[in-house]
C-alpha cells in the first residue's frame, strides 16, 4: 500500500504549488447555505440531516488541481464538497466532482493516473497500460467532466463512493448521490466574466440576485450492484430525489485566519455507514497529511 506521505509528496511534486494549499482543490472559495431532506430521503435513513427539517451548508466549489494560481479558463476537473451541520452539533460530509464515474480502484494507481495526466502523451501512455480505465475516462469526457463550464451553478456532480443508509428499523440500503443543478441560462448573470477567477467572480454575482440550488439525489442499489468498487456501474438502481442543497452566498474564508478546513467523504453520523472502497478508506489519512503540511506551512 502506498503511504499517505508519499503519495502526498508525488501529488505535491506534480503540481508544484505554493506552500500552504491543499494538496488537490487548492484553488476554491466557501459558501453557506441550507439543505432540506425530502419525505423519500427520510423513510429510507435515520440520520439527522435527512429527516425533513432544514439544516445548515458549507459549501466548496473548486477546481481539481493542486496548484491555486491556475486560471479558471483552463480545462479542469470542478468539485463541490458539502458539510452538513446537524442540530447536536456533529457534522458529515459530501465530497463531489464533475467526473461521472471513477477510472481506478486502488490509492496508487489514483496517484499514478494524477500524475500521468498532467501531460497528453504520458496520459495516452499510461491510458494504453490500463484499458480498464477507459470506459470511465469516456464517460467522462461525455459528461464534459473536465471542461470549461460557465458557472459552478450549472454543472452536475458526482460524490462517486456508495454509501449504507440505515431507516429508524436497522434496514439498510446502499446509495450513491448526485448533486444536480437546477439553474438555467436564462438565471445567469447578465455581467461577462473573464481572467484567471472568473467562476469565483460568477458565483458570487449570482448568488448577489438570488439563491444557487442543486437537487441531492440518490441511485438505490439493486441485485447485483456492488457498493464496495468505486468502478462498478449500477445496472439495477432505482432513482430517488433525495433533497436541495440551497446556497444563499459567500462565506468568509477561514483559511485565512490560520485554521485548515477538511471535507472528509468518511465523516458519517448514525444512520450512515462506510463500504469497503479502498480508495474512500484511503482517504482520510492522506488528508491529514496534507493538512498536517499546509498547517505547518503556516506555523513557519
Amino acid at each position: 500500500m502506498l503511504e499517505p506521505e508519499r503519495a502526498v509528496d508525488r501529488l505535491q511534486e506534480a503540481f508544484s504549488p505554493p506552500e500552504g494549499f491543499r494538496t488537490l482543490h487548492a484553488k476554491g472559495g466557501f459558501f453557506t447555505g441550507t439543505f432540506t431532506a425530502s419525505p423519500e430521503a427520510s423513510g429510507l435513513c435515520r440520520a439527522a440531516h435527512l429527516s425533513g427539517a432544514p439544516v445548515p451548508v458549507t459549501v466548496r466549489w473548486s477546481n481539481a488541481g493542486g496548484n491555486p494560481r491556475v486560471g479558471d479558463q483552463e480545462p479542469d476537473i470542478r468539485g463541490m464538497a458539502v458539510s452538513f451541520h446537524l442540530p447536536d452539533g456533529t457534522v458529515t460530509d459530501l465530497l463531489a466532482q464533475t467526473s461521472p464515474r471513477f477510472p481506478v480502484r486502488t490509492p496508487e494507481d489514483f496517484v499514478a493516473m494524477t500524475e500521468a495526466s498532467r501531460r497528453p502523451h504520458t496520459m495516452l501512455l499510461w491510458l494504453a497500460r490500463h484499458p480498464s480505465a477507459v470506459p470511465a475516462v469516456v464517460a467522462g469526457l461525455r459528461a464534459r467532466a473536465v471542461g470549461r463550464p460557465s458557472s459552478y451553478a450549472e454543472v452536475r456532480y458526482y460524490p462517486l463512493h456508495a454509501y449504507r443508509w440505515l431507516d429508524a428499523a436497522g434496514e439498510g440500503v446502499w446509495v450513491r448521490y448526485a448533486l444536480v443543478p437546477l439553474a438555467g441560462a436564462g438565471e445567469r448573470p447578465t455581467d461577462t466574466f473573464s481572467g484567471p477567477d472568473r467562476l469565483q467572480a460568477e458565483i458570487a454575482a449570482r448568488l448577489a440576485v438570488g439563491p444557487v440550488r442543486h437537487e441531492l439525489r440518490v441511485h438505490v442499489a439493486g441485485p447485483g450492484d456492488d457498493p464496495h468498487d468505486v468502478m462498478s456501474v449500477w445496472r439495477n438502481a432505482r432513482e430517488v430525489v433525495a433533497g436541495r442543497v440551497e446556497v444563499t452566498g459567500p462565506a468568509p474564508d477561514p483559511e485565512t485566519r490560520g485554521c485548515a478546513v477538511v471535507f472528509d467523504p468518511t465523516r458519517v453520523v448514525d444512520g450512515i455507514e462506510l463500504s469497503d472502497d479502498p480508495i474512500l478508506r484511503y482517504r482520510p489519512a492522506a488528508y491529514a497529511e496534507s493538512v498536517s503540511r499546509r498547517t505547518r506551512s503556516r506555523e513557519g
